[in-house]
């Protein structure tokens, strides 16, 4: 037998090298997907989309700050959202008319310094209670800055708002931010920048305690720590990340108005942030991107898009409540041990029923609102190129009979395809030890 002592193969440059960058590849991935958007979607509608989305991340992960992260439930994010949007157009038109050599992309940092001092100012009123108390808090904050707008018109210019012109700063590289593309650029430079940021937040010892604060206040407080300070500190830096988002907002539009202020506002951000998936880091960005594109389309083809969201809303809560990314986080163990294949033929089973209960349901709820909102333009209605009377009773049966089959169907595909075929999987990787 050899005594030898055997030893590790010596690395090469090329694998430490690729050791090195590994845990930038995600980064590195991310930022040549945000550059090559616009070679794929040349359209001004594309970039405008995209633009929209990239502040929509930034937002959204901010107000997950406090939701996913710390456990505060707010009605009132829009606020620095807005205060954010309003100091950004005030810096640039003061820096233009005092002619000021002021590049347009600092100009985020003025809308999260608003941010972060508003969110300063209220955050320690609001953050001494936590649950519902702080949710009303937050409520009744939103509402008094939302009627001062209206009130205060030298700052807030009223109704209208205040405009400014974005070309009249300093150039760099000869970009003046006039044409869409370069104003998506900016964007998404922030985007990176701020989702990189908020990530690392994530990453520390401060994070984990605001998790902590989260899951179990009395406990934090056992060890040392003042869960009041944890949800305030997680407070003042959501309101500086939702500040650069307001600001990044007004810069897209060149306009800050009341609007921003609103229930709306705030409404968004929290189905975007729970469709999404509070409970990963991933979820809010998933949530944006959906809800933003699903906004910007269906309000082009249905009055009553905001309903759709409704129903979207109360069916994550229902039947996926750790959101999109929880439902992909959770086939993770299954596709570790290899057994995701034998879902994919249950879940094609419930691909078809999906789309009667959708049918039916998008047929039921047009027609009752063109007989109930434009009973005066006649009965007969337009969907999907065909023409049909709203009233007639075939519709109604074709309607309802594809809602209440496609969901028999969906129960009996669940009961019978799609259960079993998720109990296998489990199984599977129960027994390679990858879940519990």
């Amino acid at each position: 037998m050899s005594d030898a002592i055997a030893t590790p193969a010596a690395t090469t440059p090329a694998q430490t090298g690729i050791a090195r960058l590994a845990p930038w590849g995600v980064w590195i991935v991310l930022a040549v997907v945000l550059a090559a958007l616009p070679l794929l979607f040349r359209s001004g509608t594309a970039l405008t989309m995209l633009s929209l989305m990239g502040i929509a991340i930034i937002f959204a992960l901010s107000y997950n700050m406090l939701l996913g992260q710390t456990g505060m439930l707010s009605f009132g994010h829009a606020v620095y959202y807005g205060l954010g949007a309003y100091f950004t157009v005030h810096a640039i038109n003061w820096a233009i008319a005092a002619k000021l050599p002021i590049p347009l992309l600092v100009m985020p940092l003025v809308g999260g310094f608003a941010g972060l001092v508003f969110a300063i100012l209220f955050g320690w009123v609001s953050t001494k209670r936590s649950g519902t108390a702080f949710a009303m808090i937050s409520l009744g904050l939103a509402e008094l800055v939302g009627s001062s707008s209206l009130i205060l018109r030298s700052f807030f210019g009223g109704e209208e708002g205040v405009t400014t012109n974005r070309t009249k700063l300093l150039r760099l590289f000869d970009w003046n931010f006039g044409p869409q593309i370069q104003v998506y650029y900016l964007i998404a430079a922030w985007c990176l920048l701020s989702i990189a940021l908020m990530y690392a937040l994530t990453r520390t010892p401060w994070g984990r305690m605001c998790n902590a604060v989260r899951d179990n206040s009395e406990r934090a407080q056992f060890v040392g720590y003042n869960p009041q300070v944890v949800r305030y500190l997680a407070f003042c830096l959501s309101g500086l990340f939702a500040g650069v988002a307001g600001g990044l907002a007004s810069i897209n539009f060149e306009l800050a108005n009341s609007a921003l202020f609103s229930a709306v506002q705030s409404g968004n951000v929290l189905l975007a942030t729970f469709i999404g998936g509070a409970g990963h880091f991933v979820g809010p960005i998933l949530g944006a991107v959906l809800v933003t594109y699903l906004q910007n389309m269906l309000s082009d083809v249905t009055e009553v898009w905001q309903l759709y969201f409704g129903l979207m809303f109360i069916a994550t809560v229902m039947y996926a409540p750790g959101g999109l990314a929880g439902l992909i986080m959770m086939h993770g163990p299954i596709w570790r041990a290899g057994a995701l294949s034998g879902l994919f033929g249950a879940y094609a089973l419930l691909l078809a029923p999906i789309a009667l209960v959708t049918v039916g349901a998008v047929l039921v709820i047009e027609m009752m609102t063109h007989l109930g909102v434009k009973a005066a333009e006649g009965t007969v209605m337009k969907m999907a190129g065909i023409s049909f009377d709203a009233k007639s009773g075939l519709a109604w049966v074709l309607a309802l009979g594809s809602l209440l089959a496609g969901g028999g169907l969906a129960l009996l595909a669940w009961r019978r395809g799609v259960a079993p075929a998720w109990d296998r999987a489990q199984g599977k990787a129960r027994e390679k030890g990858l879940t519990v």
